[in-house]
């Protein structure tokens, strides 16, 4: 309850008359130099468009350098990176011939930045998604706060768009919705957004920190480095990009097992940023992510002990158990069998995307202790 109602409205509270970073580089100012780190498998759905919409970028031409490189691609992703660096000499293409993984490719390439550029705080890293396409103000948006020297990340707002009634694109849609605005809520009061979506971000390179082998969620794993290193975090509201978001339960169940797992590697490194627990970067941690991860735990606690006051206790309790199945049970059948005459109802989606995500965090927890082995992933389907 606290994680998911109660802390949004202790941000909601807290942020009331909160504006945020109001030091922004103008027009007029010398902008630092950027990086874009993209690592790519097997996208030739997506990065024609991608690269055309990195190229036309309302920023400096010259103040931008491609850094892409490609994890042992197998459909035509080099062919059409290819072409693009073959006509336009700020683009270095790396296509690896051996799988890794996206971190071991982002490792490799972020090297590559810095080797050409120089580690420093006025040279800022892109780490973006193939599938994730900006508006052309965007990364002026994101490097604009760069004029405070207090800023060390950039998260831009992730719309999901292409969402239909029929899938759980919707209750997708609703969670990231609140996820970036609880990251706005974060980085105004403290300054210690939690994570960025990773799809989009900028950060400065001198905080850039390289993603051990077998880690899954370089994104996280990068921000808490940097907030080990007295670094903050902010997300910004104006810089759009857009991600069409998944219909697909099977395709989001195995996303987020894998996210999961990666979320426990993540807890076990930097659990001492959980203390002190009531401070800014402690509570929002311990409340944003930590509980969320430890739900399964909790659900499953709760229909043990609710299975046994039912057995032991009153009608009340009979009633409260009886209400704990329809939730975790009965809601999610009734939504499968409406789903098979084309009857889709928003509340009932919504609650069995809840379960399936947290079915999934378990799942995640599972994989982790078992031993993370690789990090090579797959892309989900494209729409």
């Amino acid at each position: 309850m606290h994680s998911y109602l109660f802390y949004p409205i202790i941000l909601r509270i807290l942020g009331q008359g909160k504006t945020g970073n109001q030091q922004f580089f103008s027009d007029q100012d010398d902008l630092p130099e950027v990086s874009v780190i993209m690592s790519l498998y097997n996208e030739e759905k997506v990065i024609q468009e991608k690269m055309e919409r990195l190229l036309a970028l309302n920023y400096p031409k010259e103040k931008i350098h491609l850094f892409i490189g490609s994890d042992c691609s197998s459909d035509r992703t080099n062919e059409i990176v290819q072409s693009f660096a073959d006509q336009d000499a700020r683009i270095r293409f790396f296509p690896f011939e051996e799988r890794r993984g996206k971190p071991g490719v982002v490792n490799d390439i972020a090297e590559a930045a810095l080797n050409q550029l120089g580690k420093r705080k006025d040279h800022i890293f892109l780490v973006t998604d193939a599938n994730v396409m900006p508006e052309p103000s965007t990364l002026k948006n994101l490097v604009r706060h760069f004029k405070n020297e207090e800023i060390s990340l950039v998260d831009a707002n992730m719309v999901n768009v292409g969402m239909k009634a029929e899938g759980i694109s919707k209750s997708e849609k609703q969670y990231v919705s609140n996820e970036v605005q609880m990251k706005n809520w974060e980085g105004k009061i403290w300054k210690k957004m939690i994570g960025p979506f990773g799809g989009f971000y900028v950060i400065r390179s001198n905080y850039f920190s390289k993603v051990p082998p077998r880690y899954l969620v370089d994104d996280f794993y990068i921000t808490m480095r940097l907030f080990e290193q007295n670094g903050n975090a902010i997300n910004d509201l104006e810089a759009i990009c857009y991600e069409a978001v998944s219909h697909d339960m099977s395709e989001e169940y195995k996303r987020k097992a894998r996210i999961s797992a990666g979320n426990f590697q993540n807890l076990k490194t930097f659990k001492g940023l959980l203390w002190p627990f009531w401070k800014g970067l402690g509570f929002a941690f311990l409340s944003h992510k930590v509980l969320r991860w430890l739900g399964p735990f909790f659900l499953i606690l709760l229909i043990l002990s609710g299975s046994l006051l039912a057995i032991y206790g009153s009608m009340f309790y009979r009633l409260f158990f009886g209400s704990i199945g329809l939730l975790l049970i009965g809601i999610p059948l009734l939504d499968t069998l409406l789903k098979k005459i084309n009857v889709n109802i928003f509340l009932f989606r919504s609650v069995t995307y809840f379960n399936m995500m947290n079915v999934a965090l378990f799942q995640g927890f599972i994989n982790y202790l078992k031993g993370i082995t690789t990090n090579v992933w797959q892309p989900p389907k494209r729409n």
